[in-house]
């Protein structure tokens, strides 16, 4: 497996560098890669007691909006 690679951008001098990730930021690559299938999950956990509530009450989510504005 080839290591990630982070590309800089200077912009005072318009130079772009790629370079090895070193060992914190594949860590944190790590970290995000599981906090964003964490929140992932928990969104669509979320939309789904949303959708059934309105299907409790017999509502499309157009209606409730309406009822909510």
């Amino acid at each position: 497996m080839t290591k990630p690679q982070i590309k800089e951008y200077n912009c005072k001098t318009g130079k772009e560098s790629i370079r090895d990730a070193t060992a914190d930021e594949i860590a944190q690559m790590k970290i995000d890669v599981i906090n964003s299938a964490a929140a992932k999950t928990e969104a669509e956990a979320k939309a789904a007691e949303k959708q059934a509530i309105l299907d409790k009450l017999g509502l499309t989510a157009d209606e409730a909006k309406l009822l909510i504005s």
